[in-house]
């Protein structure tokens, strides 16, 4: 007996009618969870990773920037898969590769093998978390992108949210390898959806369309060099992490300079010529930076300089995460109704002071004060979110908003990675300075963070499009 075909997208809209939009956000979001889930559950193990394989922080940090650093040209490619092979396939295939990772890392016996199976979560993490914009931008009108863009949101954070608090309580009760299981349940979810609301439909318009692998080695090389120089910088007296530096901004440089002049290049810097999208970059580098760096720093802080188990790190972290689902979720209406520059200027103001409230932290503050404080920033990142994701893109023609979306993602995440890389070598770095001070050292790297969000509030003003003449 014959199976049937899968559904074509005219047959699940006549089947689903009104609410098959939604049924794809959701079937997307749920894709998308797992990826952020894996994304932060480690930070609050890093503590024990360190131990458990003996190495400093500039070390240990890989296991989370080595997630970002494969983020980084996954999202370039993103566009080009989803021309290639359509939404379907390239949700399965990504899923699979996110699992698989989970499930090989949990398993791995070395801390290299560890840290490539979080990039083999990273690349997955970097196809898929691009999805959801793209529907949305595509699919919902434009009086309700707010609304779906706050609902994705609140769904999606839940996952970092409660991944602190369920990885503490994971490694203090069943061992690191333990939170790197905790995937699974969602890729399984993931997939029975995908099956069940995404049509198998043939290769789009631009399916002959290359993929630029010159660009994507380029880009790639030069992020690991780039960041590797990062976690080197406390190296003193060895002049090699500058020379990797530069090496990096010179590669990044002939990846603008290549995707310039290229006919079909990996990343599109016509988009750059869009006022909106080009503040919307810098603003969103530096929101990468300083939400990524925080979001390591924090749990480390807790443990290292408070002296918190991990399951009580986790739960400082769990009331944000829930501000930050409950105010992304308002934002997104209120991105319908109010021009991006002054919800993107209040979110990033909010990060500020809780970034300044948190460097003055000791031993002797009171939980409920630490709370708070944590939970602010997360406030301040979910008024800024959606605000920030539609505003860089509105005006832009349809055909250039799945390359614009994930350019944002991927400039997002270079910042993240690069926050990541920097935190840990700056946190070592201002260890020794301080004979090992913990509460001082933390200190000055959580003032570093406010420091970078004020540029970000200047940019944030002019993030809209110039009025007609």
């Amino acid at each position: 007996m014959n199976r049937r075909a899968p559904p074509t997208i005219d047959e699940l809209h006549a089947r689903h009618g009104e609410r098959y939009k939604w049924l794809v956000l959701v079937t997307v979001m749920i894709c998308t969870m797992g990826s952020f889930l894996s994304s932060t559950i480690v930070t609050v193990a890093v503590p024990a990773l360190a131990a458990h394989f003996g190495l400093s922080q500039d070390r240990v940090q890989w296991v989370s920037a080595g997630f970002m650093v494969a983020m980084i040209p996954a999202l370039s490619i993103t566009p080009w898969l989803l021309a290639r092979f359509g939404l379907r396939r390239t949700c399965e295939a990504a899923i699979v590769l996110l699992m698989a990772g989970g499930v090989i890392g949990g398993f791995s016996g070395s801390f290299e093998l560890l840290v490539a199976m979080r990039a083999l979560e990273g690349i997955a993490a970097g196809i898929l978390q691009p999805l959801p914009n793209i529907v949305i931008m595509r699919a919902f009108p434009a009086n309700e992108q707010g609304r779906a863009m706050g609902i994705y949101g609140l769904g999606v954070v839940f996952a970092p949210a409660s991944g602190p608090v369920v990885g503490g309580f994971l490694v203090e009760q069943f061992g690191w390898r333990s939170i790197l299981f905790v995937v699974v349940p969602f890729c399984l979810a993931a997939l029975w959806l995908t099956r069940r609301y995404l049509p198998l439909v043939s290769a789009l318009a631009e399916a002959s369309k290359p993929l630029d692998w010159k660009g994507l080695a380029l880009v790639s090389a030069s992020s690991v060099v780039f960041l590797n120089a990062l976690a080197g910088l406390k190296a003193a007296d060895s002049a090699t992490p500058w020379v990797l530096l530069a090496l990096g901004v010179c590669g990044f440089a002939a990846f603008v300079a290549y995707c310039t002049r290229a006919a079909e290049p990996l990343l599109k810097m016509g988009l750059f010529l869009h006022r909106p999208f080009a503040v919307g970059a810098l603003v969103s580098f530096l929101f990468g930076v300083v939400i990524f760096g925080s979001t390591y720093l924090m749990p480390v802080f807790f443990q290292m300089a408070l002296d918190y188990t991990p399951s009580r790190a986790g739960f400082v972290i769990l009331p944000a995460g829930v501000m930050l689902a409950l105010s992304i979720s308002a934002s997104g209406r209120l991105a319908d109704r109010y021009p991006a520059p002054p919800l993107v200027v209040a979110g990033i103001a909010l990060i500020l002071l809780s970034m300044l409230l948190l460097a003055f932290v000791t031993p002797a503050s009171a939980f409920a004060a630490v709370i708070a404080w944590a939970a602010l920033g997360r406030i301040g990142m979910g008024v800024t979110f959606p605000a920030l994701t539609i505003g860089c893109v509105r005006g832009l023609a349809s055909r250039d908003l799945s390359m614009a979306f994930s350019m944002n993602n991927f400039i997002r995440q270079l910042g993240g990675a690069v926050g990541v890389s920097a935190a840990g070598a700056l946190i070592d770095w201002r260890l020794e300075a301080h004979s090992g001070g913990a509460v001082a050292a933390f200190r000055d790297c959580f003032l570093v963070l406010a420091a970078l969000c004020m540029p970000a509030l200047v940019a944030a003003w002019y993030l809209k499009e110039r009025a007609p003449k």
